[in-house]
Protein backbone atom coordinates (compact mmCIF):
# COMPACT_ATOMS: atom_id res chain seq x y z
CA UNK A 1 0.00 0.00 0.00
CA UNK A 2 1.72 3.35 -0.90
CA UNK A 3 1.69 6.46 1.47
CA UNK A 4 -1.24 8.33 -0.58
CA UNK A 5 -3.52 5.20 -0.43
CA UNK A 6 -3.48 5.15 3.56
CA UNK A 7 -6.35 6.31 5.11
CA UNK A 8 -6.18 9.62 7.27
CA UNK A 9 -5.54 9.58 11.10
CA UNK A 10 -5.86 11.69 13.62
CA UNK A 11 -5.70 11.02 17.60
CA UNK A 12 -8.12 12.03 20.37
CA UNK A 13 -7.49 11.13 23.50
CA UNK A 14 -4.43 8.69 22.87
CA UNK A 15 -6.78 6.79 20.50
CA UNK A 16 -6.53 6.83 16.50
CA UNK A 17 -9.48 7.71 14.75
CA UNK A 18 -10.04 8.42 10.52
CA UNK A 19 -9.83 12.47 10.39
CA UNK A 20 -13.90 12.17 9.02
CA UNK A 21 -14.20 10.90 12.59
CA UNK A 22 -12.09 13.43 14.41
CA UNK A 23 -13.89 16.30 12.22
CA UNK A 24 -17.36 15.33 13.09
CA UNK A 25 -16.70 14.81 16.58
CA UNK A 26 -15.04 18.12 16.74
CA UNK A 27 -18.23 19.90 15.00
CA UNK A 28 -20.27 17.98 17.21
CA UNK A 29 -18.63 19.07 20.37
CA UNK A 30 -18.35 22.66 18.74
CA UNK A 31 -22.04 22.91 18.01
CA UNK A 32 -22.67 21.69 21.64
CA UNK A 33 -20.40 24.12 23.10
CA UNK A 34 -22.29 27.13 21.42
CA UNK A 35 -25.47 26.00 21.90
CA UNK A 36 -24.72 25.63 25.43
CA UNK A 37 -23.39 28.96 25.62
CA UNK A 38 -26.08 30.50 24.03
CA UNK A 39 -28.48 28.77 26.40
CA UNK A 40 -26.33 29.96 29.33
CA UNK A 41 -26.38 33.59 27.93
CA UNK A 42 -30.21 33.58 27.41
CA UNK A 43 -30.98 32.50 31.02
CA UNK A 44 -28.74 35.49 32.33
CA UNK A 45 -30.81 37.74 30.20
CA UNK A 46 -33.47 36.50 31.76
CA UNK A 47 -32.55 36.10 35.29
CA UNK A 48 -31.02 40.06 34.96
CA UNK A 49 -27.33 38.51 35.63
CA UNK A 50 -25.29 41.27 35.24
CA UNK A 51 -21.90 39.83 33.73
CA UNK A 52 -18.88 42.85 34.71
CA UNK A 53 -15.73 42.89 36.04
CA UNK A 54 -17.17 41.37 39.68
CA UNK A 55 -18.49 38.04 37.48
CA UNK A 56 -16.69 35.16 39.66
CA UNK A 57 -14.57 32.77 37.45
CA UNK A 58 -17.07 30.05 37.89
CA UNK A 59 -19.69 31.95 36.34
CA UNK A 60 -17.44 32.77 33.31
CA UNK A 61 -16.58 29.25 32.95
CA UNK A 62 -20.66 28.56 32.82
CA UNK A 63 -21.11 30.62 30.11
CA UNK A 64 -18.24 30.81 27.99
CA UNK A 65 -17.03 28.02 25.51
CA UNK A 66 -13.65 26.19 26.26
CA UNK A 67 -12.05 28.85 23.59
CA UNK A 68 -13.89 31.81 24.63
CA UNK A 69 -13.07 31.34 27.81
CA UNK A 70 -9.19 31.10 26.76
CA UNK A 71 -9.11 33.92 25.29
CA UNK A 72 -11.27 36.64 27.21
CA UNK A 73 -10.52 35.61 30.81
CA UNK A 74 -6.96 34.38 30.24
CA UNK A 75 -5.63 36.81 27.60
CA UNK A 76 -5.57 33.97 24.92
CA UNK A 77 -4.90 34.41 21.01
CA UNK A 78 -6.38 32.63 18.44
CA UNK A 79 -4.55 31.95 15.22
CA UNK A 80 -4.40 34.73 12.81
CA UNK A 81 -6.97 34.15 9.94
CA UNK A 82 -8.88 31.95 12.04
CA UNK A 83 -11.19 34.03 13.40
CA UNK A 84 -15.13 34.24 11.70
CA UNK A 85 -15.39 38.45 11.68
CA UNK A 86 -11.84 38.97 9.99
CA UNK A 87 -12.73 39.66 6.81
CA UNK A 88 -16.64 40.60 7.58
CA UNK A 89 -17.60 44.41 6.72
CA UNK A 90 -21.26 44.38 7.42
CA UNK A 91 -22.75 47.36 8.74
CA UNK A 92 -23.35 46.86 12.82
CA UNK A 93 -21.78 47.13 16.15
CA UNK A 94 -19.13 44.65 17.56
CA UNK A 95 -20.38 43.75 21.27
CA UNK A 96 -17.92 42.30 23.58
CA UNK A 97 -18.18 38.01 23.43
CA UNK A 98 -18.54 37.86 27.11
CA UNK A 99 -20.92 40.70 28.20
CA UNK A 100 -22.38 42.36 25.41
CA UNK A 101 -21.18 45.68 26.02
CA UNK A 102 -20.88 47.12 22.38
CA UNK A 103 -17.23 47.60 21.51
CA UNK A 104 -16.57 48.73 18.06
CA UNK A 105 -18.67 50.25 15.09
CA UNK A 106 -18.47 48.76 11.94
CA UNK A 107 -17.70 51.86 10.04
CA UNK A 108 -14.46 51.85 12.16
CA UNK A 109 -13.09 48.25 10.80
CA UNK A 110 -10.66 47.68 8.11
CA UNK A 111 -8.18 45.55 5.87
CA UNK A 112 -5.03 45.93 7.96
CA UNK A 113 -4.22 42.10 6.74
CA UNK A 114 -3.09 41.19 9.81
CA UNK A 115 -4.97 38.13 9.89
CA UNK A 116 -7.65 39.43 12.86
CA UNK A 117 -10.42 41.93 12.87
CA UNK A 118 -8.57 45.18 12.53
CA UNK A 119 -10.26 48.54 13.87
CA UNK A 120 -8.93 52.08 14.02
CA UNK A 121 -11.22 53.18 16.78
CA UNK A 122 -13.54 51.82 19.63
CA UNK A 123 -16.81 53.57 21.22
CA UNK A 124 -15.88 55.96 23.29
CA UNK A 125 -15.48 54.64 27.35
CA UNK A 126 -15.87 51.12 25.69
CA UNK A 127 -12.42 49.62 25.74
CA UNK A 128 -9.46 50.09 28.35
CA UNK A 129 -6.10 49.59 27.88
CA UNK A 130 -3.31 48.12 29.90
CA UNK A 131 0.67 47.62 29.09
CA UNK A 132 1.78 44.13 28.55
CA UNK A 133 5.16 43.04 28.66
CA UNK A 134 4.48 39.47 27.89
CA UNK A 135 6.78 37.82 25.74
CA UNK A 136 9.57 40.28 25.91
CA UNK A 137 8.23 43.06 24.65
CA UNK A 138 5.86 46.02 25.61
CA UNK A 139 2.30 46.31 23.90
CA UNK A 140 -0.77 48.07 24.93
CA UNK A 141 -3.28 44.99 26.09
CA UNK A 142 -7.11 45.68 25.09
CA UNK A 143 -9.99 44.75 27.60
CA UNK A 144 -13.44 45.35 27.62
CA UNK A 145 -13.84 47.92 30.38
CA UNK A 146 -17.33 46.34 31.71
CA UNK A 147 -16.43 42.78 32.16
CA UNK A 148 -12.20 43.01 31.69
CA UNK A 149 -12.15 40.57 28.96
CA UNK A 150 -9.24 40.37 26.88
CA UNK A 151 -10.13 41.86 23.31
CA UNK A 152 -6.57 42.03 21.80
CA UNK A 153 -3.51 44.34 21.60
CA UNK A 154 -3.77 48.27 20.14
CA UNK A 155 -1.05 49.45 17.91
CA UNK A 156 0.18 53.10 16.84
CA UNK A 157 1.91 54.52 14.41
CA UNK A 158 1.43 51.98 11.47
CA UNK A 159 0.47 54.36 8.65
CA UNK A 160 -2.70 52.82 7.20
CA UNK A 161 -4.09 55.82 6.81
CA UNK A 162 -6.80 55.98 9.16
CA UNK A 163 -7.87 58.72 11.77
CA UNK A 164 -6.02 57.88 14.31
CA UNK A 165 -3.03 55.79 12.37
CA UNK A 166 -4.14 53.04 15.08
CA UNK A 167 -5.35 48.84 14.83
CA UNK A 168 -6.65 47.24 17.32
CA UNK A 169 -6.18 43.44 16.82
CA UNK A 170 -9.00 41.54 17.97
CA UNK A 171 -9.46 38.18 18.67
CA UNK A 172 -12.81 37.09 16.70
CA UNK A 173 -13.90 35.21 19.53
CA UNK A 174 -13.55 38.06 21.91
CA UNK A 175 -16.56 39.88 20.21
CA UNK A 176 -19.93 38.84 18.73
CA UNK A 177 -21.53 40.66 15.50
CA UNK A 178 -25.12 42.60 15.81
CA UNK A 179 -25.60 43.61 12.41
CA UNK A 180 -27.32 46.79 11.59
CA UNK A 181 -31.46 46.04 11.07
Amino acid sequence: MSFALRPSIGKVCGAVVPVARFSQRTAAIRATSVKRSLQVRAMSAQSDTKLDKNTPDSKWKEILSAEEYHILRQKGTEPAGAGKYNKVYDDGVYKCGGCGTPLYKSETKFDSGCGWPAYWDNIPGAVDRHEDNAYGMKRIEITCSNCGGHLGHVFEGEKFGNPKNERHCVNSKSVKFDPKK
